[in-house]
């Protein structure tokens, strides 16, 4: 072989190998949404995806896989478990069927920098590794109080009479209010309202527009209770196979879209309005009997997590509470 013809040979090999070695320096993670597309979750997740995905190049990619026709609602969780994806936008009461600890974090009444900062996000990571193969990334949701929507008028805190929808994070204090309680996903919601299936149904503050439940729902209970989470998770073993850089990166890019969670406050206030103009009243009861409301629903929570998991709520209330 002349020199020539080695030489051409030996570039080529080279070329090769860089391509490969550059191909094995960056991973491409699979990522579900245990919410709808449409959803004002999926559309603030979307521009962080293409932001990780313009800077990672060559580290680390993020193929969004879609809402709960790639993968339904309540078995995303066990999709992040099992590895069948590598990351899913997801709230803990979706996935109790993994862990019902993952219910707990309905319960936070301190900021997710402050979590970050008191060991909560260790506790939380200890729980979710040790029972669900899971390392919990970052919280991307916050400062979005639950409320009771209902079609029934009440002037007192009791729902006696009321079919409400419910996801595990209000069953108890939905029950202790005296409520016929009905599961369904979120997508069933509006049907299940225009037959009169559901009187009412749980959620935050902010989102029912995005499902259109405006249509068919004529009052809003205050105060709020609880705080929404939504958070990004991740298969364990696929989050220990990252390397240093690709997890150093990814942990940058977390900490950046938690950094905009200042956003929610906002979001809660513009729709309140939101709601009192498209004609949803507010039902308010006295200082007392509010506080009382409040206060109610965290010990019912508190309780059935500790009958749940009696360690695990010990240790995270002492880190959740104010």
């Amino acid at each position: 072989m002349n020199p020539r013809s080695l030489k051409s040979m030996l570039s080529a090999f080279l070329m090769v190998s860089f391509s490969l070695g550059a191909a094995a320096q960056e991973v491409t993670l699979r990522l579900v949404s245990a919410f709808p597309e449409n959803g004002i979750y999926v559309q603030r997740l979307l521009p962080w995806i293409a932001k990780v995905n313009a800077e990672g190049k060559g580290v680390l990619q993020i193929n969004f896989l879609g809402g709960p026709k790639a993968i339904p609602t309540f078995e995303a969780g066990n999709a992040v478990k099992t590895g069948v994806v590598d990351m899913a936008m997801n709230t803990g009461a979706f996935y109790t069927n993994v862990m019902p600890e993952a219910d707990f974090l309905k319960l936070t009444q301190i900021s997710v920098a402050e979590q970050r900062k008191n060991g909560a996000f260790e506790a939380i990571n200890k729980v979710w590794n040790e029972k669900g193969n899971t390392q919990y990334l970052a919280r991307m949701v916050e400062n979005q109080p639950f409320h009771i929507y209902t079609n029934k008028k009440i002037d007192k805190p009791d729902l006696t009479g009321q079919k409400i929808r419910i996801s595990p994070v209000y069953r108890d204090f939905f029950q202790a209010l005296n409520a016929t309680v009905v599961t369904t996903p979120p997508g069933e919601v509006y049907t299940a309202l225009e037959r009169g299936v559901v009187d009412g149904y749980g959620w935050p503050i902010g989102g029912i527009f995005d499902l259109n439940w405006q249509e068919k729902t004529k009052f809003r209970v205050d105060p709020g209770f609880y705080d929404a989470e939504v958070s990004l998770t991740m298969n364990l073993p696929s989050y220990k196979k990252l390397t240093d850089a690709q997890r150093n990166y990814l942990q940058k890019q977390l900490l950046a879209l938690e950094s905009e969670n200042t956003f929610w406050s906002r979001y809660a206030i513009e729709e309140t309005a939101r709601q009192e103009k498209a004609g949803i009243q507010s039902i308010k009861f006295d200082a007392v009997t509010s506080k009382a409301f409040h206060d109610k629903a965290y010990d019912i929570g508190w309780a059935g997590a500790a009958k749940q998991s009696p360690e695990v709520a010990a240790r995270f209330k002492a880190l959740f509470s104010k």
